[in-house]
């Protein structure tokens, strides 16, 4: 298992100290790391990778089956949830579990960090937080335990709701 502090010290820092890649490194760093594990690298899963690399929003593993299925049409749906339970695996995606509407995934930030999701529209952006880093230290110290991951999501309802 990768714990939090390792996850941060392979990726590089953005302005406010979130550990960060652009997508096509992650992808080829991910595409060495199957291989180096011996995993196939076939079309598809790679077409499931950038699904996940490239997108700006947090997608569902029905979504993005339905973006593969556009350039592979008899890829299923199995290929890809089989994908994600090695992505997780690996520690290259972040599982974020609803219980009424499914899991979504985060394959930009693989790494704990807060979300904020609109009750109406299920929305979900990374906002930039500074001081995270500060309530997990404190949250350690008080408590005594070892912090090895953490999920902080907000719920609200964005802008673009609020105006309709």
């Amino acid at each position: 298992m990768i714990i939090y502090g390792e996850l941060f010290s392979v990726l590089t820092a953005n302005a406010n100290g979130v550990q960060v890649k652009n997508s096509q490194d992650r992808l080829d760093e991910i595409l060495d790391k199957l291989r180096q594990s011996e995993f196939r690298i076939t079309p598809q899963r790679i077409a499931i990778l950038k699904a996940f690399l490239y997108s700006d929003e947090h997608p569902s593993v029905e979504r993005v089956y339905e973006q593969v299925r556009i350039n592979f049409p008899t890829t299923s749906l199995a290929t890809v949830y089989k994908t994600v339970t090695l992505l997780k695996e690996l520690g290259e995606i972040l599982e974020i579990s609803f219980a009424d509407s499914g899991n979504r995934y985060d394959g930009n930030k693989p790494y704990p960090h807060p979300h904020l999701i609109c009750t109406q529209c299920k929305s979900i952006i990374d906002p930039d937080v500074n001081q995270l880093d500060h309530l997990t230290a404190d949250v350690a110290e008080t408590t005594g335990y070892k912090i090895v991951s953490h999920q902080i999501e907000f719920f609200g309802i964005c802008p673009t709701c609020q105006k309709n």
